[in-house]
């Protein structure tokens, strides 16, 4: 089994919020993969040697200031009222919804979902923001988050 039924994540209420409801459907689309299968992933598709974002190595490509190309402020998009993506991010993402996007807090903890959902539960996503990576499946833009309000967007190898 690849996946964590997202009522025994325990990280769900950052999907259960009052405040930012998320659809009974969106919610069936959110997969929190399991421990291994993050592991996996992470160890594929980010770094083979970090654990965390702040582990980075210059041989891993998150850790390569050339992967980076801009840098935004992220936390005003979140703070309003609007639920539309920060506006660097809506000209980096040039993905189709049904793309699949994986929400990477750390090697042991990602979460897999389409980009559509991503987009309308964004907020709740980024209740956890240190490090935060997005990245699609077989798509090299990616963004990164931080708990200071700041967000970077790049390519990945």
């Amino acid at each position: 089994m690849s996946y964590i039924d997202l009522a025994d994540y325990s990280k769900r209420w950052i999907f259960k919020h009052k405040d930012l409801p998320v659809s009974e459907q969106d919610l069936a689309a959110i997969k929190p993969m399991t421990p291994e299968r993050s592991l996996q992933l992470w160890q594929s598709q980010i770094s083979a040697h970090s654990s965390d974002h702040s582990f980075f190595q210059k041989d891993d490509w998150a850790g390569n200031s050339k992967s980076w190309l801009e840098t935004e402020n992220w936390q005003n998009a979140w703070d309003s009222n609007s639920n539309d993506l920060p506006e660097l991010m809506q000209q980096h993402f040039d993905w189709e919804a049904n793309t699949t996007v994986y929400v990477c807090y750390d090697s042991e903890n990602v979460i897999e979902t389409s980009w559509v959902v991503f987009c309308r539960a964004w907020k709740n996503f980024l209740f956890l923001d240190d490090g935060t990576l997005l990245i699609g499946k077989k798509r090299k833009q990616v963004a990164q988050f931080f708990d200071n309000g700041e967000m970077r967007i790049g390519l990945r190898p």
